[in-house]
């Protein structure tokens, strides 16, 4: 493994443990070149999947490995400074990996993966879950953020 501080080759595992919700494996390692330390985690990859993107501004239709890192900066900027467990985080974000890998397709659209978030931070946090619904549907005005959220509240109502 690369040291991250020098670009040296070689490091030495210190200490390896699950996660808490075991779904990866971290491990603590040294770097033999300038005795910095580091944290890395070995996740298990069923398959490689695709994202299917379309639209854009020339609408043509766009392939990228998924990448469980633009994810995670996703749901985190939706989440932030909102006091929710980095631990229920983490579940969520391992909880939609899981069903992307195991879903049988090579190919899977980003809308279903959006989908997949707000159902996610709906049941997570309503504010979260109204942030991401905001980039993710595109609001432009403050309208849409109103409607947006008095539905969230009926649904909420709703659930009482």
């Amino acid at each position: 493994m690369r040291c991250p501080f020098c670009a040296h080759d070689d490091s030495q595992v210190k200490d390896s443990r699950p996660t808490e919700d075991n779904t990866a494996i971290r491990r603590r390692r040294q770097c033999e070149g300038c005795g910095a330390r580091f944290t890395t985690f070995e996740r298990v990859q069923l398959r490689d999947v695709m994202i299917v993107k379309s639209g854009g501004k020339d609408g043509e239709t766009r392939r990228e490995a998924f990448d469980r890192g633009k994810l995670e900066q996703s749901v985190a900027l939706a989440c932030r400074k909102r006091g929710i467990e980095q631990e229920r985080i983490d579940q969520l974000i391992s909880g939609i990996q899981r069903q992307v890998e195991t879903a049988g397709e090579s190919e899977i659209p980003a809308s279903r993966i959006g989908e997949m978030v707000m159902d996610g931070l709906r049941q997570l946090d309503s504010v979260a879950y109204i942030r991401f619904a905001s980039v993710y549907r595109d609001f432009s005005e403050a309208k849409d953020f109103e409607e947006f959220a008095s539905t969230v509240q009926q649904a909420g109502s709703a659930g009482e």
